[in-house]
């Protein structure tokens, strides 16, 4: 799961449901997203992190150091 987008999202108030619609995605879509079920484009990293006001970095980095981290 993408903790700190998860975290983000909550932060600023926003529910699936919210960020699916600025996304202009479905529901089911974004929260496969978010659960990492469905793999995350670049472009779709970089939409997600305007909604939240950040860079894509800052959303999504930290969770991704930790995924290779398992992997290694």
């Amino acid at each position: 799961m993408y903790r700190k987008l998860k975290e983000l999202r909550k932060k600023k108030g926003y529910t699936s449901q919210d960020m699916a619609e600025k996304l202009g995605i479905s529901k089911p879509f974004y929260s496969q997203i978010e659960n990492q079920m469905r793999k995350l484009s670049y472009d779709m990293a970089v939409q997600i992190a305007a909604v939240l006001n950040k860079k894509p970095d800052q959303v999504f980095l930290e969770d991704h150091k930790e995924n290779q981290n398992k992997i290694d």
